[in-house]
């Protein structure tokens, strides 16, 4: 998408710093996920306790015990996704304050993101459309279920550990497609992992990076 405009903007020169010294010097290198994260504004989607610490090398809480994951890992689970640019159709589930959501709406056609909690749904929503994001669409309720009305999916990404892949984003998800999530126990021991669907309904699983994230509640994920 084209990149909201958002008049004078304080924080470009953060952001450019942001990207050099924590994700490019890190080994992202994909330039559509570089420029994505130079052009979105994460100081828009903290709370403003944490204004002053938007762009620091960490993930920060955003209330309701979730957190806006670090600069790094939303490159790299990003990049991860491997999406070309052309066309393709993204469901991310743990919508959060939407900055996940927003980064992707770069690249992607479309990006639908689930949130659980009304509250942070709402004001994803509501920043999202205040930024000028015309393509992403946000959904309260259960993202382990994925979205059926919506799918088949080019790409799904999770921004929150279950105990393993839920079946239904299997189903949903194109031939060749890919899902990017973190997997593990409830709190600790996680692993970022990428799965490509392959004809006959088979998938190839690949180990990424060691994480710790909140946890995914719902259906097909953890309990509450």
């Amino acid at each position: 998408m084209t990149a909201p405009s958002n008049g004078s903007d304080p924080y470009r020169r953060q952001r450019e710093e942001m990207v050099a010294s924590q994700i490019e010097a890190r080994g992202v290198t994909n330039p559509l996920v570089l420029e994505a994260m130079r052009k979105t504004p994460r100081h828009a989607f903290v709370t403003k306790d944490m204004l002053d610490m938007a762009h620091a090398d960490r993930p920060l809480p955003i209330g309701h015990d979730q957190t806006i994951s670090q600069p790094y890992i939303v490159a790299f689970m990003t990049q991860a996704l491997r999406l070309g640019g052309a066309g393709e159709k993204v469901l991310e589930v743990g919508t959060g304050l939407g900055y996940q959501a927003a980064v992707l709406s770069h690249i992607a056609e479309k990006v639908f993101t689930i949130e659980r909690l009304p509250e942070l749904a709402e004001r994803a929503r509501q920043t999202l459309q205040s930024l000028g994001y015309g393509n992403i669409e946000v959904s309260c309720g259960d993202g382990t279920a994925g979205w059926t009305e919506e799918a088949p999916f080019d790409g799904i990404m999770a921004t929150a550990s279950g105990p393993e892949v839920p079946e239904p984003w299997k189903e949903q998800l194109k031939v060749g497609g890919r899902i990017v999530m973190p997997v593990g126990a409830y709190r600790f021991g996680q692993h970022i992992v990428r799965m490509t669907k392959g004809t006959g309904n088979r998938f190839q699983e690949e180990k990424l990076l060691d994480v710790a994230f909140v946890p995914l509640v719902g259906k097909f994920g953890w309990d509450k």
